[in-house]
């Protein structure tokens, strides 16, 4: 049939092509796990009924005025999408209106960007030629309806939304309510629909501080007191061994605990931290978890920070930068230690200034403290090694003890380094981000190695403890099919959830009595420990973490999506399973997942309410440890 003889009307085909390209991003460029047909079928339903919100709305219109309204919507629809997928290929995850407000760090990320581009991305604008094509041309396909016709129209949008939402429900009850999980939110009501539900909880949490007045603390306070450790065990095993020592906390960028020990093509990826935590005086704790969410590194910071979870929505750093909170460097600052961040990056980046000014750190080493030349920078910035070679000088100038914080930026997305500085292969798979992955990797241990003699040689070593953690991980699921390849089996969701475990050790030069231990712990417990350590009582401090040396300390690690890991199970995308052997639970033995399921919600909407709320502005943390 001829072009001039088509008589649909544009809105009607822009709605079938835009509904069916978005379910095929849905299904073939996202990694959207599909569990079921229901699942399959909403997949399908939800763009179509989306696109058709968007496009009846044009006749309303006059021809004209319809035809341009359906050229940009199509566009900007297919901006969204796009940038959607962007940031999933580097976070799986999507776009939150907070993290919108972070554009300030979008000038680091243009080299991980085009990283994240592919040439089938093309394909997100084949419609949006299409109907301006056809939008320009007079192919009769506009419609003029009476207003009865336009009313009928209209109708048909909230019949189809309706549809989708009690779909939704039926395949996830309580799906708006228990939304830690966006995946389940995109999946069950399509990325344009979520993103009006999250500017729906945009407002609402902005309107939560307003409100407050601080009569929620005290029912968080009682659920903290009635869930810590005993007195007892606020002394444990090596209560005050760090006493008075420095504090060197190294961040490292990215790392994961699958590096340790592995090799490729022969080669060990970490020979210096395969040693450092085998050695008697390193503990390593081998089932640590990371635990962050939007906001990475300035999640992972901001958990150790406050033992607080971070939001599920964008990054503290930036969205409540200003709040009051009883952070560990104020802690520290009170016990006469000197507190410093070092970090050789953009003092703006992640709104590290202000959130570090906020929180009671002394000095911030930024990217203005170093000599960073075309010669000793690659990546995101100064080489590690330069890094650590050039903050030596600023340390021997602190008064002790002190608290310093280190960042690393080598072992970052999306991995590059120069083949003249690679001293191991990079692995063979279908995955160029996780093929250079053990090269950065092992160029990181490498400076770690260089850093431990350089504080030898300074004088610093001896009267420190030596902190190494992961700040969050560095492969996404995103690549588990090469990830499968790796490891020599397929990364179900019980396997994704281990590979979340991050390196962690305490390096106590002169003690004894190292090794690995076997606790569940994760970021959120580095506070109380860090503290126990230091022989610091902090009396009234509310945390959601414990002493990793406590006996009897709370018996499960959160996640921000709600996952969780406990000494018994494992639970994630709403199944349960034993973890001992990863294997899933029938649905009556995953019935002992749901008292810790609940818990961890109640901790997360706690943790929530006094971040949305700034609810330490209504708590005297000097009066509550007397």
């Amino acid at each position: 049939m001829q072009l001039k003889n088509i008589r649909m009307p544009l809105f009607v085909i822009a709605t079938l092509l835009f509904g069916l390209k978005t379910y095929f991003v849905y299904r073939f460029m996202f990694d959207l796990s599909i569990e079921n047909p229901m699942q399959e079928f909403i997949l399908l339903f939800n763009p179509i009924a989306s696109a058709y919100l968007i496009f009846a709305i044009s006749v309303w219109l006059q021809p004209k005025r319809q035809m341009k309204y359906l050229r940009w919507t199509i566009l900007i629809g297919s901006l969204i999408l796009f940038v959607n997928l962007i940031f999933y290929r580097n976070f799986t995850d999507f776009i939150t209106i907070p993290v919108l407000f972070q554009g300030n760090n979008a000038a680091d990320l243009t080299g991980s960007f085009l990283t994240l581009l592919h040439i089938e991305d093309l394909l997100i604008f084949a419609d949006v030629a299409l109907v301006w094509y056809l939008s320009k041309h007079k192919f009769g396909l506009s419609v003029q309806l009476p207003k009865r016709g336009k009313i009928a129209a209209t109708a048909v949008t909230f019949l189809l939304l309706s549809g989708n939402v009690v779909l939704a429900e039926i395949e996830r009850p309580m799906l708006f309510v228990r939304a830690f999980d966006r995946e389940y939110l995109v999946k069950n009501i399509g990325v344009y629909n979520y993103h009006l539900y999250d500017a729906t909880m945009q407002t609402k949490t902005k309107a939560q501080r307003v409100f407050a007045d601080g009569s929620e603390i005290s029912e968080i306070e009682t659920y903290l007191e009635e869930n810590s450790p005993d007195e007892v065990n606020k002394k444990a095993d090596l209560y005050g061994i760090a006493e008075d020592k420095n504090v060197i906390f190294v961040s490292v960028e990215s790392f994961q605990n699958f590096l340790l020990d592995s090799k490729v093509n022969g080669t060990e990826t970490t020979p210096f931290l395969n040693d450092l935590k085998e050695s008697k005086d390193t503990i390593f704790f081998k089932n640590f978890y990371h635990q962050t969410a939007q906001g990475k590194t300035s999640d992972s910071e901001f958990i150790v920070e406050n033992s607080l979870y971070p939001l599920g929505r964008g990054a503290v750093y930036f969205t409540h930068a200003g709040n009051e909170y009883n952070a560990l460097p104020e802690i520290l600052n009170d016990e006469g230690y000197e507190t410093s961040v070092f970090h050789a990056n953009n003092g703006s980046f992640w709104n590290r200034d202000t959130m570090y000014d906020n929180i009671g750190y002394d000095e911030f080493y930024d990217e203005k403290s170093y000599q960073v030349t075309p010669e000793n920078s690659f990546g995101w910035g100064l080489e590690d090694k330069a890094f650590f070679e050039q903050s030596i000088k600023y340390m021997q100038s602190q008064e002790k003890p002190f608290y310093s914080k280190f960042i690393t930026l080598t072992h970052h997305f999306p991995f590059e380094l120069p083949e003249e500085k690679a001293n191991i292969d990079k692995f063979d798979s279908n995955s160029k981000t996780l093929n250079s992955f053990f090269q950065t990797a092992r160029y990181t241990d490498e400076a770690l190695q260089q850093f431990f003699q350089q504080l030898k040689d300074a004088g610093l070593y001896k009267d420190s403890i030596i902190v190494l953690m992961g700040d969050h991980y560095g492969i996404s699921d995103f690549h588990n099919e090469a990830m499968g390849q790796f490891l020599g089996k397929e990364v179900d969701p019980f396997v994704q959830t281990q590979l979340q475990r991050v390196p962690f050790m305490v390096h106590i030069p002169g003690y004894e009595g190292g090794g690995v231990r076997e606790d569940v712990v994760g970021q959120i417990d580095v506070k109380p420990t860090l503290l126990h350590l230091l022989g610091i009582n902090a009396g009234g401090d509310m945390t959601f973490g414990d002493n990793m040396f406590a006996e009897d300390g709370k018996d499960f690690i959160a996640m921000r999506d709600g996952s969780f890991i406990s000494e018994e199970y494992l639970f994630t995308n709403e199944q349960c399973y034993d973890r001992a052997t990863g294997e899933l639970l029938a649905e009556e033995e995953a019935e002992a997942c749901q008292p810790i399921k609940e818990k961890v919600e109640k901790e997360l909407n706690y943790s929530d309410n006094i971040i949305y709320g700034d609810l330490f502005r209504f708590y005297d943390f000097d009066s509550s440890s007397e």
